[in-house]
């Protein structure tokens, strides 16, 4: 099970590891396996949210995540997509910004850092929304009770986590604007970009998750409807349109499942720059790190990891929540790596731990009443 789940992760590991000592040796050697550690350490949390989702996609969807959703987020996202940053803010072809990354490593580092409060604000925004979706639901299970319960009865009004996150846009551009008018004005357009990328990213999550959701309700409405008639005898002729319709439904938990997976990848892309400004590097060591990040993903479905330990979907939303304020603040402060690593690592470790101690106690208790039982029949003998 393990070897089948991570097979190609590790062959993946191997290929990629090889590959660095052709391309720079040793030290390229070393610095792929750091790239490839630090995207696991910011991504796990990415994997237990995306676990939540992927179990309600069949195995042909499963297959495809792990296929193409892969050659996305390896290719798209950790290859393609800091070219696109450079391409998209220094106003140049792309061809153009793949010549600069191999001819001044510099200053493509530099256009890259420039362009940070954009991609910060976009990923900061997509991945709030879903931390304050989550926090705002009521649901039977809850870890830090204190918090979820009152913050559940104000999820009863409507849109608060649409108007929670423009709040703190607005204050992270006003804030960023300020602080650019104290040191001379000369980057105050770039809160006028921190607003319209936060924006944007607002209405991404909005609609690939409205849409997700969509069909991922009138695939349960049409689910039902065929458990109802499945003993009538003219049920044959609804099948092929549920069929057509759980493509569509997870089509589209796919395409949220790949934006999901972009926006937490924006850390570990920018996170990366610390460490080298080659790209070549950084797409061998990402790319290592993002396939066991999928793998790891639909381990956790395909073992029940998440109906086993209920918390561990809890402390992985907190981690995404965690992760938007930090993206937000890097706009204006830099925050090392490893704290946002840490971060999340913790609060899922936690969230485990929790749910450790709940399994524990519910299986004292049945032993309890079972041993009770016993005790009172063999009264009555």
């Amino acid at each position: 099970m393990l070897l089948k789940t991570f097979g190609w992760s590790f062959a993946i590991t191997v290929l990629g590891l090889i590959a660095s000592v052709f391309y720079g040796g040793w030290t390229a050697f070393g610095v792929v396996a750091i790239l490839a550690v630090l995207e696991i350490s910011l991504s796990f949390d990415n994997a237990v949210v995306n676990a939540g989702i992927l179990k309600k996609m069949n195995a042909f969807w499963q297959k495809i995540f792990l296929t193409v959703g892969v050659l996305i987020a390896v290719f798209g996202m950790r290859l393609v997509f800091p070219v696109v940053i450079v391409a998209v803010t220094a106003k140049m072809g792309p061809i153009e910004a793949v010549h600069l990354a191999f001819s001044d490593k510099d200053r493509y580092q530099q256009l890259v850092t420039d362009a940070h409060p954009a991609i910060a604000a976009f990923g900061g925004m997509f991945l709030l929304m879903i931390f304050l979706d989550f926090i705002f639901e009521d649901r039977d299970i809850q870890w830090l009770r204190w918090i979820e319960r009152p913050l559940a009865k104000l999820g009863k009004v409507d849109m608060l986590s649409v108007c929670i996150a423009l709040i703190v846009l607005l204050i992270t551009s006003f804030t960023f604007a300020t602080h650019a008018h104290q040191h001379g004005g000369g980057h105050a357009d770039k809160a006028q970009t921190v607003l319209i990328a936060g924006i944007a990213g607002l209405i991404t999550y909005m609609v690939v998750g409205g849409l997700s959701g969509f069909f991922e309700d009138r695939l349960e409405d049409e689910e039902e409807r065929e458990h109802e008639e499945e003993e009538a005898a003219a049920r044959s002729g609804k099948q092929k349109p549920a069929i057509v319709l759980a493509g569509q439904a997870a089509f589209f938990m796919f395409l949220y499942l790949e934006v999901l997976d972009a926006s937490f990848s924006f850390d570990g892309v920018i996170g990366a720059f610390a460490i080298t400004n080659d790209i070549v590097m950084m797409a061998l060591g990402l790319g290592i790190g993002a396939m066991y990040v999928r793998s790891l993903t639909v381990y956790l479905v395909r073992q029940g990891t998440l109906d086993d330990y209920v918390y561990l979907e809890h402390g992985a939303h907190y981690a995404i929540g965690a992760l938007a304020v930090i993206l937000m603040v890097t706009i204006q402060y830099q925050i090392n790596e490893v704290i946002t690593g840490l971060v999340g690592v913790v609060l899922i470790a936690w969230s485990f731990w929790s749910s450790v101690r709940r399994n524990r106690a519910l299986a004292a208790e049945e032993g309890a009443a079972g041993a009770g039982e016993h005790t009172e029949a063999h009264t009555r003998v």
